[in-house]
């Protein structure tokens, strides 16, 4: 049983280190900070969580001590990609797109229309 415990740890700190790889590659590759939040991000929330689910079937004792961390992962990172993406369009930043779209300046102007 400890065996087997162990060869799927391994498959998920393989699939973490995959995960990691492309959001770095994600980051490293999109054209502007929107992109890069969102491949960032979700590879490394996913890859993060992998790894530490992987180390928890190697290493059973910790099991409780990575549960919590992947549960602060998990609320951690969209938190603070949504405060960094909110940070850049308060500071007016583009995104990469030749299209001139603001869905949320719409939004916006709907709600004030309303009140």
């Amino acid at each position: 049983m400890g065996n087997a415990l162990t060869y799927l740890g391994y498959f998920f700190v393989s699939i973490g280190a995959i995960f990691l790889f492309l959001g770095a590659l994600g980051i490293f590759r999109m054209p502007d900070v929107y992109t890069r939040i969102q491949a960032g991000t979700k590879a490394s929330t996913l890859g993060a969580m992998s790894l530490l689910l992987g180390v928890a079937f190697m290493e059973p004792d910790w099991w409780i001590k990575l549960v919590a961390m992947i549960l602060f992962i998990a609320f951690s990172n969209p938190l603070s990609s949504h405060a960094i993406a909110r940070g850049s369009y308060k500071n007016k930043l583009k995104p990469f797109s030749q299209e001139d779209i603001d869905a949320y300046e719409e939004v916006k102007e709907k709600m004030e229309e309303k009140e």
